[in-house]
């Protein structure tokens, strides 16, 4: 009875190394698609990257757009413990949000890592075939937005911004910050260049009581 999965669960693991580690592979996908962008990553360089045949590529990921979404969850997984941690501070919002935009300048200009954000300007000019990429990366950069305006919501609920703060407004401008950020990062820009062009940012951040 058990013979008809043995067989299919061999079938699915030939071509793969014996030490194969899905996490590291992806990782290592993830570099590639943040540097070279989703049309400028091959596949030959992803499976030389990652260390797995052809066919084993195929098995365990089964086309180049679904190990994109897979590297890009990633990337949103580890990004996502300083900012969205940083958002989540119990500390007034215009603290939060200068401590957000110098995470952005240090994380977007790292030494072990690609310059710049993965999401940022990703897929933004792809052919009709891709447009279902161009939309997941859409949606990722507007949920980054969403939880700016989350935090800057609760800033005014809370008293320690004006109540006739322009929540959206506030954080379309901050969300357009940090991918300018990006673009610079990505152009060569240091962390202290990116630093002072934060402290120019924040001048816009409307005064309020810190607690």
């Amino acid at each position: 009875m058990n013979e008809p999965k043995l067989s299919e669960a061999k079938k699915r693991s030939r071509g793969r190394p014996s030490n194969f580690d899905r996490a590291t592979a992806v990782h290592q996908a993830m570099k590639l698609f943040w540097e070279s962008g989703y049309e400028g990553t091959s596949f030959e360089s992803l499976v030389a990257a990652m260390g797995i045949s052809p066919s084993s590529f195929y098995n365990s990921f089964g086309s180049k757009e679904q190990l994109y979404a897979e590297a890009t969850n990633a990337y949103l997984e580890a990004s996502g413990e300083w900012f969205i941690g940083i958002l989540s501070d119990p500390t007034d919002t215009r603290t939060a949000f200068k401590r957000l935009m110098e995470a952005t300048a240090t994380e977007f200009t790292r030494d072990d890592l690609p310059s710049g954000c993965m999401i940022s300007v990703a897929c933004v000019h792809v052919p009709a075939a891709l447009h279902s990429v161009r939309e997941m990366m859409t949606q990722h950069r507007a949920m980054a937005r969403q939880m700016m305006e989350a935090r800057i919501q609760r800033g005014v609920e809370e008293g320690d911004l004006p109540a006739n703060t322009d929540v959206k407004a506030l954080a379309g401008y901050f969300n357009v910050v940090a991918r300018g950020l990006a673009v610079q990062a990505r152009d060569g820009a240091t962390s202290e260049q990116l630093m002072e062009i934060v402290q120019v940012a924040m001048q816009a951040f409307p005064a309020g009581s810190a607690r």
